[in-house]
């Protein structure tokens, strides 16, 4: 009796183990991940509104009704990536991420100049290159230096009441994500 008790323990600690690594690895195996379903829905450096405001179907389901998103794709390989944002929003926030979904950086409207959306995502060498000449249109930018290849980024802005959603969707709608060579 107490071999089949230890028996049947170890089999449950065991299948306990299993279930948990399964869990965590679905992520890194799932074909239908964020970046997977934003480049069925766009290219590289455009601009794709995540909710359903946009007309149709969310690229990503969003968890909170007050927010409206966008992101972009992006290749630093390419080059460094600048996304810009016209006006004023009651209040937005950036995360960057790589390809696996793992958050880079995030940043809101507090960090930035007079509160308008405009960053650079650059690696760690093009922000070198950078530096040595800095454009004078990059002087009020953020600087996000992520040791990435690929990657994504994703702006939510806030919806505080029904009279906001023409403001906020503008100002996703008109959201850049372009391609910088420098």
């Amino acid at each position: 009796m107490r071999k089949l008790l230890h028996a049947i323990l170890l089999g449950l600690l065991g299948a306990g183990i299993v279930h948990i690594i399964v869990l965590l690895l679905v992520p890194e195996f799932s074909e239908r991940d964020a970046w997977s379903r934003l480049a069925m829905a766009s290219d590289l450096y455009k601009m794709t509104r995540l909710d359903a405001e946009a007309g149709g179907a969310p690229v990503v389901k969003s968890v909170d009704p007050l927010f409206y998103a966008a992101a972009c794709r992006f290749d630093l390989t390419d080059g460094m990536v600048r996304i810009k944002a016209p006006g004023n929003v009651p209040f937005w926030s950036v995360s960057v991420y790589d390809r696996s979904g793992h958050n880079v950086y995030s940043f809101n409207d507090h960090s930035a100049t007079a509160g308008l959306l405009d960053s650079v995502v650059l690696t760690p060498a093009q922000m070198i290159e950078v530096r040595k000449d800095l454009p004078e249109e990059l002087q009020g930018a953020i600087f996000v230096e992520a040791p990435i290849d690929e990657g994504m980024f994703v702006i939510r802005a806030f919806v505080p009441d029904d009279s906001w959603k023409p403001t906020v969707s503008r100002f996703l709608n008109q959201g850049s994500c372009e391609l910088q060579d420098f």
